[in-house]
């Protein structure tokens, strides 16, 4: 019998929440935003954050909120950590079914409607995955801020920053690349950046992303970008080396960074089918008929 009356497509980072509202076939109803729920930000903010979009989803929709009523479908950053999963799992709220993926994967079926391809997620953090033709599904990168998640918002902003502080110290001059960066820290001199940098966290790092694209023609902005390039191109080597499947850059920085892709990979991307809320929102659908047939 079926137990449920909705489905929800959950994608969460570290930046923010995205939430898709469908009926019970799975046909999209309303969307919202929230608060980060990237679970390295903490289990209970990332529950807080959820339960705020599928509110503002509801509401949007003019329907209530009655989880009992509801199939999740979350793709979410952290959920590679096993004992993050499990805490999320433990602190869920009494849905009717939940099911928990990798941002990367739900990012996948978004991009290419379920069928094999790569994509490359790049928002605050970065991962690319691939989706082979007997559904099996294999993630290069995405090992997590600040060693990992290369060509991300927070890739960028922690090595931007450095611009900054030597600007700063006169190791760099104070051009107006360092100051907007300065501008966006509420910096203004030595003591100041300590204090932001002694506070930032992945979403902070993150948040410079948009003053880093503003000055892409500064040198050293130049040199973050082409590295960005490469990787991303590396991302897709590794997971499709035989350059056998369709690509796709997804994310906020998807497009913006494109061009910066060697030419021999960037020939190959195509514009994702659809984004990771909608892939989050197929991946409730699937959870719903396997409660089905359970």
């Amino acid at each position: 019998m079926q137990t449920y009356t909705w489905l929800i497509g959950v994608d969460g980072g570290g930046t923010g929440t995205r939430v898709a509202l469908g009926d019970a076939n799975g046909a999209e109803l309303a969307r919202a935003a929230a608060g980060p729920s990237g679970l390295g930000l903490g289990i209970a903010r990332a529950w807080e954050s959820i339960e705020a979009g599928c509110r503002a989803a509801f509401a949007n929709a003019g329907l209530a909120l009655d989880w009992s009523r509801c199939v999740l479908g979350c793709g979410l950053a952290g959920v590679n950590n096993p004992d993050w999963q499990a805490a999320f799992r433990d602190q869920a709220p009494p849905v009717a079914g939940l099911a928990v993926e990798s941002d990367a994967y739900t990012t996948l079926l978004g991009a290419h409607g379920g069928e094999p391809g790569v994509v490359v997620a790049l928002g605050t953090g970065s991962i690319a995955a691939a989706l082979d033709a007997a559904g099996a599904c294999r993630i290069a990168g995405g090992f997590g801020f600040p060693s990992g998640d290369e060509a991300s918002g927070a890739w960028f902003g922690l090595r931007a920053i450095v611009w900054a502080q030597q600007a700063l110290d006169g190791r760099a001059p104070l051009d107006a690349f360092a100051q907007a960066l300065l501008a966006h820290t509420h910096s203004s001199d030595r003591d100041s950046l300590i204090v932001w940098l002694c506070a930032a966290n992945q979403t902070a790092y993150a948040s410079l992303a948009p003053v880093v694209l503003a000055h892409r023609e500064h040198p050293f902005v130049a040199k973050l970008l082409s590295e960005a390039g490469e990787a991303i191109a590396r991302l897709i080597g590794a997971l499709d080396p035989t350059a056998a499947l369709p690509a796709a850059l997804s994310g906020g920085l998807g497009q913006p960074l494109r061009e910066w892709v060697p030419q021999a990979v960037r020939e190959r991307l195509r514009a994702p089918l659809a984004d990771s809320t909608s892939g989050a929102l197929r991946l409730a659908q699937r959870e719903a008929a396997r409660l089905a047939g359970a």
